[in-house]
């Protein structure tokens, strides 16, 4: 039985559609793909930011996601990047409404993005994007502890990939559903807009760019290209 063309969201993995959807379930069957909620069609840390926007969003504010999915349909890649500017993006969204401990978390999780960032790019580890800069320059004091505690240690691509990004990503969801705002369901719709945006970004300038020169390292992903 196909869902309705216009689904009632819900939270959570469903097994068939008669039990529900999610955002990204609902994606898989626009998409042509077997019902899942971690469909092929999605890069997997844009669907894991759906996912926890999906989930932490109200019964109402869910319903208002539904004309976001199919956005995210086609947006994937194995480009390193990807996964260090969504998370990057997710966190930038946070960062303004999160309360003081998410802040500082979310500070690290920024610095941490930009060393992976600054080794793909082949710049020196400690070099920070003026984007960044002025992202932590609204969070003085958290920007301040993150330095302090992140040090000068190196992030591994894979960790970053397969840990770090996720963590970063989860953190920024939890911290914008629990702000002390009004509307926190339209703050968590704007941060998976700005995700989407930035994986748009992305396979926009993939298409425009030559084909990169990839290699794999033991523990990390390099690339070279015209970035």
């Amino acid at each position: 039985m196909a869902p309705d063309l216009l689904p009632v969201l819900s939270r959570g993995k469903h097994r068939t559609a008669r039990k529900g959807a999610c955002f990204m379930e609902m994606a898989s069957f626009l998409a042509g793909e077997p019902w899942s909620d971690h469909p092929g069609c999605t890069h997997r840390l844009l669907a894991g930011t759906a996912r926890m926007v999906n989930d932490s969003s109200s019964d109402d504010g869910r319903q208002r996601l539904a004309g976001l999915i199919p956005d995210v349909i086609g947006l994937t890649s194995d480009d390193p990047y990807w996964d260090v500017l969504i998370a990057r993006r997710a966190a930038f969204a946070a960062l303004p409404i999160a309360a003081g401990e998410r802040q500082r978390v979310l500070a690290v999780g920024i610095l941490a993005c930009e060393r992976v960032l600054a080794e793909l790019d082949g710049r020196s580890p400690g070099d920070v994007t003026d984007v960044s800069r002025w992202a932590l320059s609204e969070v003085p004091d958290a920007y301040e502890w993150a330095l302090r505690y992140s040090g000068d240690h190196d992030v591994p691509f894979q960790r970053f990939r397969d840990s770090s990004a996720p963590s970063i990503v989860l953190t920024a969801v939890a911290a914008t559903a629990n702000a002390c705002i009004a509307d926190r369901d339209g703050a968590l719709r704007e941060l998976l807009e700005a995700a989407i945006d930035e994986a748009r970004r992305l396979a926009a300038e993939m298409s425009a760019r030559p084909t990169s020169y990839r290699s794999e390292t033991p523990d990390r992903l390099v690339i070279a290209s015209t970035r």
